[in-house]
């Protein structure tokens, strides 16, 4: 009974206390906290607008890799070694700088078959593959670049893709910006226009970025014995970089 008595005490004492912050001049009433309003994003006029902006790449990021199958795991690491070694010289030679060259991915795996006699797999060979992403400064040189790639790496030499992008795209944030901001105070004009009220200020700013990479496969064509191997030819083509904002914006009346 004592028990019953103590908690309807307490919560007397808890609802007074809410009905006084609720009616003294200057408290906090349950819709702010510390003086932030709960429900302030929860009013005015919600939109969104959109920016996109055409950007030309100036860097070309590069997938290319050594795979080398022996029967032996020391065979086909050391004739991996040795075909990455060339390649890397001829990257250094068409001045791609070390620090733009990343190891990705580097495995030893066993190469194997059934073997229908013995009913069991049979470990055949070895497969080392070495795979690393090139930053190429030189739009220029890309096609360059890659033939001197292959050549260096001869018959074991992979080539994945292409990614392009921009080095600092900090200018094209930034009119992809404007562009959304001014789209959504368009629309937040027209509806309080359409609501008969008036628009006030933003209270809130949302922002999202986006840059797709323009990734591009490369494909080698067999020439004909004797035939001049011309360049490889690479376009970047254009970026577009989209940038979408999120305004809520207060109403006055």
């Amino acid at each position: 009974m004592k028990k019953h008595w103590l908690l309807a005490v307490g919560l007397v004492s808890v609802l007074a206390l809410v009905g006084l912050a609720g009616c003294e001049p200057g408290s906090t009433a349950l819709g702010e906290i510390e003086g932030i309003n709960i429900s302030s994003q929860q009013q005015g006029i919600w939109v969104s607008g959109q920016g996109k902006v055409t950007a030309v790449p100036d860097i070309a990021t590069l997938r290319l890799g050594i795979e080398a199958e022996e029967a032996s795991v020391a065979d086909a690491q050391t004739q991996a070694a040795t075909a990455m070694e060339s390649v890397m010289t001829a990257l250094a030679e068409n001045g791609v700088a070390e620090k733009d060259i990343q190891t990705q991915y580097f495995s030893i795996r066993r190469i194997t078959r059934w073997d229908r006699d013995k009913e069991e797999e049979v470990v055949t060979g070895y497969r080392v593959t070495n795979v690393v992403t090139v930053k190429i400064r030189d739009i220029d040189k890309i096609g360059t670049i890659i033939d001197a790639v292959a050549e260096a790496g001869g018959d074991l030499t992979r080539i994945d893709s292409i990614d392009f992008s921009v080095d600092d795209p900090s200018n094209y944030y930034d009119e992809a910006r404007q562009k959304a901001m001014a789209e959504a105070r368009d629309k937040a004009e027209q509806l309080a226009e359409l609501a008969g009220v008036t628009l006030g200020k933003p209270t809130y700013i949302s922002e999202g970025i986006q840059v797709p990479p323009i990734t591009r496969g490369v494909v080698y064509e067999e020439m004909a014995v004797g035939a001049p191997v011309p360049t490889t030819p690479i376009t970047p083509g254009e970026l577009e970089v989209s940038l979408s904002v999120q305004v809520v914006y207060a109403i006055l009346k």
